[in-house]
Formats: C-alpha cells, structure tokens, sequence
C-alpha cells in the first residue's frame, strides 16, 4: 500500500515538475519566447527622442536575436492613458511599456487619483538611455541668452509662459525648477506632447521651454526658435558653441531626464532577464551609441534591482521638490 503510495506521489511530482520546467523554460529561451510579436506601448507622441531611441534599440534586438516588435506611441495625460493600458496588460511578456522618467516619479507625486501606481503595478526591466534637454525661447523674444531671459522675467513677473509635454512631465519640473532657482514667476501651458509645445515656442504660443534637445534641433536650425542653453554639467558636443544654462545665467542649475522599459507586474521574471540582457546587449554596440547620442540621448542600461532602487529614490526626493515648490495639476 505504501509503495503504491510513493509511486502516485512520485508519478504526481513528475508530471508537476515537466510541467513547471516547460513554463520556465518557455520564458527563459529565446526560441520559445517570443513565439510572437512584442508590443511595446510608448506614452508619448511619436518622432520624439524616446520614440526614436527604443526603436534604434529594438531594430538592434532584432538583429541580434529575431525577436519582432510592434511600437504603439499612445500619448495624453502626460503618460498616464498608456501607463495604464501596460499596468492592466496580460503579464505574459507580450506587452511592455517604456516610460520616462515623469510617469514613474513625477506624474504620482502630482497626480493622486492615478489609476495605476508605479510600484505596484510595473516591472523594472532596463533604463535604455538618458535625456538631456535645452532651453528654447521663441524668435520674438529680445533675450539671447539665460541671463537676459531671466533678467526680463523678473522685471515683468507672470508676462511670460512656458510650455510642456503635461502635468507632471520632465519638462513641467524642470521648467518649474528653473523658476524657483532664478526667482522668476513664469506660467506654466501644459500641450498633449512635447512636440506641441515646441511648436508653440516656435509659434509664439508660449515663450520657453525645456526639451529634449534632438526635439529642437530642426527648428532651431531653421531658425524658427532660439537655442539659448542646455540643462546638463557640461556643454554637449553636439553643441559646442550652446552654453550650459549654469554658465550662462543660473550658476548650479541641472536636470536629466531617462527613459526605462517596464513590464506588468507579474511577467515571469525569466522574461524580464531576457529582455534586460538583450537591452544591455544592444547598448553596447557602438552604432546603437552613435545613433542614440544623434538623437540627444546617453545610452544608459541596468539592472531591474538598480532601477527598482532608481524609481523608489526619485519618487521620494520629487515628492519633496514637488510639495516644496508648491506644485499642483493644473
């Protein structure tokens, strides 16, 4: 009886065991996922620097490995309709999000009825690159530099406005930041993207904004607005002769913005190494570099624990920044 017993139960763990390795095993190779196309959702407008960097680095994937993608940019509320169509996504790796930086740290700290939450609803994969931004001012305005532009804008508080990807975007904080170092009072306009709102300097609609630099670079070359600064340490090769906006008007001042792939809580973590190694993978080839730095990014790849760790300190310390400043959704 008791051998009959040993032998059901060994029979049992068997069956259970094939059945388990094939589940892992199905995520964890790579000729058995992906057995169909990707869909990475991208909550923003299509053509901007993110749009341009995930596809540089998947069209490396696919080189590499085979693996098929469908890019769908799916852009308003300042990311959060498409973070929260990858949030309520089958967590089978089929679906994943790549979202900058706001959408994980800022857009929360700001707006509170959010129906997702970037903790508990995503799974960090790999930060594919950081932002680096410019300030931009539209033709018509008399100042040529940040120290002019600030100058004016203390001179004349709430005369002028700056524009935004959205409530909570890298380039709401940003300009925000700005405001509150140099003193100034300028108003924010939030656009749908950060497409709109460079097209609304270049128009005349608003009077500044900070943007992703390969966002500006035609326009500015087309002299349809002007290029007055950047918002990193140092000046960027791809513009020598643009100063940063510390050496030119408000001495300390910085910002960066990233981007990072994400997938729905509860992808089998097989997945998610996968894909964090072919991410890494394809970073490391110097075309993918050159490619991505042409388009104002610094290729940047780590670890799910290293981003985990990014997303929960940014979500602190913009909370702080954000309450200190006083910001609202407008």
């Amino acid at each position: 009886m008791m051998r009959k017993l040993m032998r059901k139960f060994q029979l049992f763990f068997m069956i259970w065991f094939v059945g388990f390795s094939q589940i892992v095993l199905s995520a964890d190779n790579s000729s058995a996922y992906p057995s169909r196309p990707i869909h990475i959702i991208i909550p923003l407008a299509a053509g901007n620097s993110i749009d341009n960097g995930v596809r540089i680095i998947t069209q490396k994937i696919t080189q590499n490995t085979g693996m098929q993608f469908v890019i769908e940019s799916l852009p308003g509320a300042a990311g959060s309709i498409g973070a929260d169509k990858v949030a309520k996504a089958v967590p089978d790796g089929y679906t994943l999000g790549v979202f900058n930086d706001s959408i994980l740290t800022m857009v929360p700290n700001i707006q509170t009825k959010l129906p997702w939450d970037p903790i508990k609803d995503f799974m960090p994969i790999s930060m594919g690159g950081k932002i680096e931004l410019g300030l931009i001012i539209s033709p018509s305005n008399l100042a040529n530099n940040v120290g002019d532009l600030i100058a004016y804008a203390k001179k004349n508080p709430g005369k002028l406005n700056y524009g935004s990807g959205g409530n909570g975007s890298p380039q709401h904080i940003a300009m925000a930041m700005l405001n509150s170092q140099a003193g100034t009072t300028m108003t924010h306009v939030p656009y749908k993207g950060i497409m709109q709102a460079a097209a609304g300097v270049a128009g005349g609609e608003v009077d500044v904004a900070l943007i992703a630099v390969s966002s500006l670079k035609g326009l500015a070359q087309a002299g349809k607005l002007k290029f007055i600064g950047v918002a990193t340490q140092q000046r960027l090769s791809a513009f020598p002769n643009i100063p940063t906006i510390s050496e030119s008007g408000l001495p300390g001042f910085e910002f960066t913005a990233w981007f990072a792939f994400m997938a729905p809580q509860g992808t089998p973590k097989p997945v998610i190494q996968l894909l964090n190694t072919e991410i890494k993978k394809a970073l490391a080839d110097h075309d993918v570099r050159e490619k991505m730095v042409l388009q104002g990014l610094n290729p940047s790849a780590n670890t799910p624990e290293e981003l985990s760790k990014l997303i929960n300190s940014q979500i602190s310390s913009y909370g702080s920044l954000i309450k200190k400043m006083g910001l609202e959704a407008d």
